[in-house]
């Protein structure tokens, strides 16, 4: 039998530094493995995992006061919307000033996960060393797997190929005709930089539109504005930033992008202050959709071609979890149910952190997910019964999909309101316990105790 309340953490990057923090200050023994050499996770530039996305231009596209830990300010001098090295560096003083980095095994890549019967769980590394755990929190991320058109578009494309997360610096791009895929932020920023060292405009491909939202609205962070206005019911909230939206920028189609599909707040906009400044200049030049590839030669949607040199594929990640067997994440992780996106309705023992996508930055979200996961491995929290929290579970995905389609929808949040309800959640689960609800224990498995 593992230790009562000895926990492994899958990764270190924020969600899983959150996670050994909250686990750590709640009284309870935390393990995390990570495959790079230092915490930070994507953020870590260059780290030897080879996971990380970020390139050199890179930086936050939520602003540091929606963005940072609550128990870890970043610096008040630091500029609204910080770099990628500058979260890096943030993590790696996160890590180091709650003593997390000594819980950490750096270097270290797990390669299953396997429930041990009543004994907890079994942790295998790449190394074929093994531990045993009461619980695990999945915390490996969902942004380094890179997604490719699917299925691939007809015909043969003779240039060079990539993926946005192979991107570093604009070199790459310098006097070649380049076209980028994509409408989300890594697409908008790659599109820039090629913008300065390409020939001729870089074009950029999308078959469905999205808003595109300045980094500040009437002289504050954007973001700030969306928050301000979390008290209202989201429908409200969509109408009112819409029109601020509208009369800051106007709409997408004025610079000859895409209609977004749905209004604001439904699908995730992109953040962007030079995007709307480089093709109103003409240096990166919208298209439709692509129909076929034709040697050195691209045909879109609406018959017209180009010729291009590069085409850089901003289409996003799969979720991957691979340590885990299908018995636990099904065919596809997008579609796992989770009882407030944390605990696993088969069996609670195993919690995820960030396995969700949130119409805010991520680092708040993990952090209150990693609270509350460690609320339930201290014993401080109660479960509800296993067929209310599937009622929850079907409850939140009908909202999920009148709000955002069947996009994502089971993981999809929305980040204010959410924020908001952990911690009444938390709360909650601990007056289960007072009115005699069993809390954790190495073997509570499907589900909870009614």
């Amino acid at each position: 039998m593992p230790p009562a309340h000895r926990v492994a953490v899958i990764g270190a990057g924020a969600a899983g530094l959150a996670a050994v923090k909250a686990l750590l200050d709640a009284g309870v023994e935390a393990v995390a493995y990570e495959k790079g050499d230092r915490p930070g996770g994507l953020w870590a530039r260059d780290n030897a995992s080879g996971l990380s996305p970020a390139y050199r231009s890179l930086h936050l596209n939520t602003s540091k006061r929606r963005t940072e830990f609550a128990d870890h300010p970043m610096p008040r001098h630091w500029p609204d919307y910080p770099s990628a090295d500058l979260v890096a560096g943030y993590l790696a003083d996160y890590s180091t000033r709650f003593g997390l980095t000594g819980h950490i095994r750096l270097g270290t890549t797990v390669t299953s996960v396997e429930r041990a019967g009543e004994g907890g769980w079994t942790v295998t590394t790449d190394s074929g060393d093994t531990d045993r755990y009461a619980g695990v929190v999945v915390a490996n991320g969902h942004n380094w797997l890179p997604r490719r058109p699917d299925p691939a578009y007809p015909g043969h494309f003779a240039g060079v190929e990539m993926h946005a997360h192979d991107y570093r610096t604009p070199e790459v791009f310098r006097d070649r005709r380049v076209l980028v895929v994509g409408m989300g932020n890594s697409a908008m920023d790659i599109a820039v930089d090629a913008s300065h060292v390409a020939r001729g405009p870089v074009l950029l491909s999308a078959r469905r539109g999205v808003h595109i939202v300045p980094k500040y609205l009437f002289g504050r962070p954007s973001d700030a504005t969306g928050g301000a206005l979390a008290v209202l019911p989201w429908r409200v909230r969509q109408r009112v930033a819409g029109t601020l939206l509208r009369l800051a920028v106007g709409t997408p189609q004025r610079y000859g992008l895409p209609a977004p599909e749905g209004g604001l707040f439904q699908n995730h906009p992109t953040i962007s202050d030079t995007i709307l400044h480089r093709l109103t200049h003409g240096e990166v030049a919208a298209r439709p959709g692509i129909d076929r590839l034709a040697g050195d030669t691209v045909v879109f949607a609406d018959g017209t071609s180009a010729p291009v040199d590069v085409i850089v594929w901003a289409t996003g990640y799969q979720v991957h979890i691979p340590f885990l067997a299908a018995r636990w994440v099904g065919d596809d992780p997008e579609q796992l149910p989770l009882y407030q996106r944390v605990f696993h309705l088969d069996d609670p023992s195993l919690t995820f952190v960030g396995l969700m996508q949130s119409t805010g930055a991520a680092l708040p979200v993990v952090e209150v997910q990693a609270k509350l996961a460690a609320a339930w491995f201290s014993g401080g929290y109660a479960l509800p019964p296993a067929a209310e929290q599937r009622r929850a579970v079907d409850r939140a995905l009908r909202a999920a999909v009148a709000r955002w389609g069947d996009r994502r929808p089971r993981m999809r949040i929305d980040f204010d309101q959410y924020l908001a309800a952990v911690p009444r959640e938390i709360a909650a689960g601990r007056a289960r316990l007072r009115r005699g609800a069993r809390p954790f224990t190495a073997t509570t498995r499907e589900g909870s105790p009614a």
